[in-house]
C-alpha cells in the first residue's frame, strides 16, 4: 500500500482504524493527504492561489469529489469508457464537503481555492462519502492556507436501537435513520439526513454522538499538522477598505434601509426601492468619487442591508414581508392543473411557487445509478429545476446546477419514505 512519511491513526469504534497520511503524494499541492479505512483510500488535495484576481469581491471556493472506477476494478459503462462529468452522487458529496468548509475561511480571503477529493481504492463495505470531508479538512490542515478551524464529518445510523458512527453499506441498508453531521471542536456546522421516524430526543442523541466522534477526528488532524511542522499560515492580500466611505454609507442609508425593510412590501417593490436608494447613495458621493470608492460604497451598502434586516428580525421580530416570526406565508394548493401528465399539482407559498408533475413507468424506465462501488436501479427519482425566471432574472441555461441536484435530493429523501415497498 501507499505509505507516506507522516501519519496518524485512530479508532472510530469497533476496532475500525482510520489512517491519515501525508508527505509523499501530490507534493506540489499546497496540502495533500490520503485517508484510509479498510481497503477504502481517498486522496484529497487543496491548492490556493497566492493572490486574488484583480477586482474580485467574492470567495471562489470549488470542491469536487470523484470516484474513480478503477478504484473498484471496474470500467465505466459510458461509450468512451472514461470518467466524465460528476454524477449526482458525486455532486451531492461535493456539496456536503463545500457546505462544511466554506465558513472556515476568513471573510476577507478572496484567493481561488480548489479542493479535490478522489476515491482511489474502494472497499465493498466502507462508505467513502463519510470520510470525504475528513480528507478535505486534513488536506487544509497540513497546508499553510488560512482556515480558522479544523473540522470533520460523520454519518450516524441506528440499527435495532443501537447508534453507529459511519455504518457499513450493509448496516446502512437496515438503518432506521441516517444523518450526516459536520462540526468543529466546539460548534456544529451542518446537519443533513432522513429517517422513517425521528423524535427530538433521537436527533439530539445523534448530534451528541456525532460531535464526540468528530472531536477524535479533529485531534488526529491537529496531531498530523504538528508532525508535518505546520505552525503558521501564509499572509494574503486583504481587500481594500475605506472607513470614511463606510461611515458615509451608514449615515446616508441606514435609516432609509430600515424604513424600506419595515414597510412589509412585496419582493419586487422592495427590490426596486433598494436599487433606487443605492443609486441615490452613489450620486451623493459626488462626481469626484473614484471607481474604487463607488465599488466600496456598493459593497458597504449590501453589508448594511444585511445588518439592518437581521437586526429588524431579531429585535423587532418582524420579517421583510410584514409577517411576525410565528406566522407562515399564505399557502395554496391545487391538484391536476395539467390535463395530460399522470399527476400534477401547483403549490404556492407567498411568492414562491412549485409546479410539479409525476410520471409512472415500467421496469424499462428505472434509473441506473452507477458508482465505483456498485450499480443499482432506482424505481423512484425526483428532478428539481430552478429556471432563471423563477427569481425574475436573466441567466444562461447551462443544464442543472449543483443547487438543483441538491434540492431535488432533499425532496426525494422525504418522499421516498412514503413510497410503497416493491416487495409487497
Amino acid at each position: 500500500m501507499l505509505s507516506q512519511p507522516f501519519s496518524v491513526s485512530f479508532d472510530i469504534g469497533g476496532n475500525r482504524i482510520v489512517t491519515i497520511e501525508t508527505g509523499k503524494l501530490a507534493r506540489q499541492a499546497d496540502g495533500a493527504v490520503t485517508v484510509r479505512q479498510g481497503n477504502c483510500v481517498l486522496l484529497a488535495t487543496v491548492v490556493a492561489n497566492k493572490e486574488p484576481k484583480e477586482g474580485q469581491d467574492f470567495f471562489p471556493l470549488s470542491v469536487d469529489y470523484q470516484e474513480k472506477f478503477a478504484a473498484a476494478g471496474r470500467i465505466p459503462g459510458s461509450f468512451f469508457k472514461r470518467e466524465a462529468r460528476l454524477n449526482d452522487y458525486e455532486i451531492l458529496t461535493s456539496r456536503l464537503i463545500d457546505r462544511a468548509l466554506r465558513p472556515l475561511f476568513p471573510e476577507d480571503y478572496l484567493c481561488d481555492v480548489q479542493v479535490l477529493v478522489s476515491l482511489i481504492s474502494s472497499d465493498d463495505e466502507v462508505m467513502p462519502d463519510s470520510l470525504a470531508c475528513l480528507a478535505a479538512s486534513a488536506a487544509l490542515a497540513v497546508s499553510d492556507i488560512p482556515v480558522k478551524e479544523i473540522i470533520s464529518e460523520v454519518r450516524v445510523g441506528r440499527i435495532n436501537g443501537e447508534y453507529i458512527i459511519n455504518p457499513t453499506r450493509s448496516e446502512l441498508e437496515k438503518s432506521e435513520l441516517e444523518f450526516i453531521v459536520a462540526a468543529t471542536e466546539k460548534n456544529l456546522m451542518m446537519v443533513e439526513g432522513e429517517a422513517k421516524e425521528c423524535s427530538e430526543a433521537d436527533l439530539i442523541k445523534v448530534l451528541e454522538l456525532a460531535h464526540d466522534a468528530i472531536r477524535v477526528h479533529i485531534k488526529a488532524q491537529a496531531e498530523l499538522r504538528a508532525k508535518k511542522g505546520i505552525t503558521t499560515v501564509r499572509d494574503y492580500k486583504k481587500p481594500e477598505q475605506n472607513e470614511e466611505i463606510r461611515e458615509k454609507v451608514n449615515a446616508f442609508a441606514k435609516q432609509r434601509v430600515y424604513e424600506i425593510s419595515r414597510k412589509g412590501s412585496a419582493k419586487h417593490e422592495r427590490s426596486d426601492a433598494y436599487s433606487a436608494l443605492k443609486e441615490e447613495l452613489i450620486a451623493s458621493l459626488g462626481e469626484e468619487a473614484t471607481d474604487l470608492e463607488k465599488k466600496l460604497a456598493k459593497k458597504y451598502y449590501e453589508d448594511l442591508k444585511w445588518e439592518v434586516v437581521r437586526s429588524m428580525i431579531i429585535d423587532d421580530r418582524f420579517r421583510l414581508d410584514g409577517r411576525q416570526l410565528d406566522e407562515v406565508r399564505p399557502l395554496a394548493m391545487e391538484i391536476d392543473p395539467l390535463p395530460t401528465p399522470h399527476g400534477s399539482a401547483l403549490f404556492t407559498r407567498g411568492e414562491t411557487q412549485s409546479l410539479t408533475t409525476v410520471t409512472f413507468g415500467t421496469a424499462l424506465d428505472e434509473l441506473l445509478v452507477e458508482s465505483a462501488a456498485k450499480s443499482v436501479d432506482s424505481k423512484f427519482f425526483l428532478h428539481y429545476n430552478f429556471p432563471p425566471f423563477s427569481t425574475g432574472e436573466v441567466k444562461m441555461m447551462r443544464g442543472q446546477s449543483r443547487r438543483e441536484v441538491g434540492h431535488g435530493n432533499l425532496a426525494q429523501r422525504s418522499l421516498k419514505q412514503m413510497m410503497p415497498d416493491s416487495s409487497t
